[in-house]
């Protein structure tokens, strides 16, 4: 439960559930994640499994089988790539649970990763068509497990949540941060939130700076967000071979999320690959207009309320910042805010998965979908 997108989703749609007088247990491979208090503070149980290290298999495997038998649950809903593939192994010994799969991932590079990560994905798929429901957060989501082999009849959408009363605008906020990393609120603070991982493209988002700076000169650029020492290393000094300079702040990872954004002018996603990016839909939230790479569902979040280039396109990243100017930023900023409050809430996911984890079979819930009831 250390901080991360699909684990505040875990948290908001656990909270959801239990306030709606379900019995809600988390079961974490290890224990003490930051998020993990959230939880016990909406008196929702959270067991540890004590997973001692990544080839922790076979002893893990009882520990889950007897955490989940000893809970007798009438759903289990599994997240991530890892926990789903253990929920499909576990299911022919938890005969009275149906097993729903949380899938939060859209198009990966799988060549940027070691090859337990590309195996741990093949087998995922493999073990697919044991589930009896798989919930995916992202249209692109769902296109791309089908594409891996996934059982697309078994699918549906339910888009993640924003939580609109925890992330909103806060001018008093904006000049904290703004103040906290020496920025004056004449400079146009553009910012990638997002960790340090090569299909986040930080390469284009450094490009595109140093294609903005030559024409515009109170700006400055801000990364928040942590990642392997060596690629970090290797982006700083790319971000100082392209000229950049001081122009450029390196925050890592931060606790205060409603300061970042509301200290921007421009939340900018730059990835390569996507499902559905909490960052977008949480800036949104705060009143920041956003410039995303048409990847996973970044378009269909922003629509109308940003600016939408392609993946790699450097230049048109230049050219969406240069297009915001302080009334257009004014304007869809607002309609930013309204848009995830309409479309994007907590109590939008909570309800739609409620209606979806409560039924009794798993062609009720695809047939749900197909009726266009959780669209």
């Amino acid at each position: 439960m250390d901080k991360g997108g699909a684990e505040r989703q875990l948290v908001e749609l656990a909270k959801g559930l239990a306030s709606k007088g379900h019995q809600i247990e988390v079961l974490v491979f290890y224990g003490g994640g930051e998020l993990e208090q959230c939880l016990i503070d909406s008196n929702i149980r959270v067991y540890h499994l004590g997973k001692t290290a990544r080839w922790d298999v076979i002893g893990f495997l009882f520990k889950c089988y007897q955490a989940i038998r000893s809970s007798n649950p009438q759903v289990l809903h599994s997240y991530l790539v890892t926990a789903n593939t253990i929920a499909a192994l576990l299911k022919p010994f938890l005969s009275q649970a149906q097993i729903v799969w949380g899938v939060r991932a859209g198009n990966m590079n799988l060549e940027n990763y070691d090859w337990v990560a590309r195996w741990s994905y093949r087998i995922e798929s493999w073990f697919s068509p044991f589930a009896d429901l798989i919930i995916c957060n992202s249209e692109s989501g769902r296109e791309y497990a089908a594409a891996k082999g996934f059982p697309r009849k078994k699918m549906v959408v339910i888009p993640n949540g924003i939580d609109t009363t925890y992330f909103k605008p806060d001018p008093v906020t904006r000049l904290r941060g703004r103040a906290v990393w020496g920025i004056s609120e004449s400079d146009f603070l553009i910012g990638l939130v997002a960790r340090l991982d090569p299909i986040k493209g930080h390469e284009t988002f450094l490009r595109a700076a140093a294609k903005y700076v030559k024409n515009h000169s109170k700006v400055r650029f801000i990364c928040v967000g942590d990642g392997p020492a060596d690629y970090t290393k290797q982006l700083q000094q790319m971000s100082l071979g392209l000229g950049l300079g001081n122009k450029v702040i390196w925050t890592g990872g931060q606790r205060d999320m409603v300061m970042v954004y509301n200290a921007l002018d421009v939340m900018t996603s730059a990835s390569y690959g996507e499902g559905f990016p909490n960052v977008v839909g949480e800036a949104m939230a705060c009143g920041i207009p956003c410039v995303v790479t048409a990847v996973g569902d970044s378009a269909q979040i922003v629509a109308e309320t940003g600016k939408i280039v392609a993946p790699y396109d450097e230049d048109a990243m230049a050219a969406a910042w240069t297009s915001l100017d302080a009334d257009a930023r004014q304007t869809l900023g607002a309609l930013a805010r309204v848009r995830i409050c309409k479309m994007f809430s907590c109590e939008s996911l909570v309800e739609k998965t409620e209606n979806l984890l409560f039924r009794q079979t798993s062609k009720d819930w695809v047939d749900l979908n197909q009726k266009g009831i959780l669209q």
